[in-house]
């Protein structure tokens, strides 16, 4: 059941890293450098919007990993 939970926060985390955080962190990141050619910016924005997302996947998977495991610490294994 704690895969299940970690998974469920996951999602979660990452869809609100989606919608809230990735796009402001990518686009604050391409703003302060500099490019040759817009391909250039449109890929590290690209990287960093996924590189975002995927962070915000492995936090929700943290997440819900500790609250399982505190929502069965008191349980005994058999």
């Amino acid at each position: 059941m704690r895969y299940v939970v970690a998974m469920v926060f996951a999602v979660i985390g990452a869809a609100l890293t989606s919608v809230f955080l990735s796009s402001q962190v990518a686009n604050w990141v391409v703003l302060h450098l500099s490019f040759d050619s817009p391909d250039d910016a449109d890929s590290l924005h690209m990287l960093v919007y996924m590189g975002s997302n995927v962070a915000g996947l492995i936090v929700g998977w943290l997440v819900g990993w500790v609250v399982a495991g505190a929502g069965s610490a008191g349980k005994q294994q058999t």
